[in-house]
């Protein structure tokens, strides 16, 4: 990944990142209408398979994971088919590590936040 981007620097935000790798919706929008598509598959052809792969090796992990990400990852399994859960785990992943690159810190994984009820 640094080999690719750098430091993350050519990019505004995360969001910018993924949709340049390629792993964001498609997007169609007229009139106020917007559909979204399929993954737009634009971009880095090796960097979005190696983040699709390393998604699939955290879903097959994530079961034993009942904080943060873990949660994240079953509330989404139980509403989204498998592959799309990929795709959103690997969307993470993106933009995870373009926050690192472009930040210069290490990563800190934080637990998610509990509504209050």
């Amino acid at each position: 990944m640094v080999a690719a981007i750098g430091n993350g620097a050519a990019f505004r935000r995360g969001r910018d990142f993924a949709a340049w790798v390629g792993i964001v919706p498609r997007q169609y929008s007229t009139g106020g209408k917007q559909k979204l598509f399929g993954i737009s598959k634009r971009g880095n052809i090796y960097l979005r398979r190696m983040l699709i792969h390393g998604a699939r090796a955290v879903l097959l992990r994530i079961k034993y994971d009942t904080a943060g990400l873990g949660q994240w990852v079953h509330r989404l399994s139980q509403r989204a088919p498998r592959n799309k859960v990929i795709v959103a785990i690997a969307n993470k992943l993106a933009r995870i590590a373009w926050a690192v690159l472009s930040s210069g810190r290490d990563y800190r994984h934080q637990p998610l936040q509990h509504a209050a009820a």
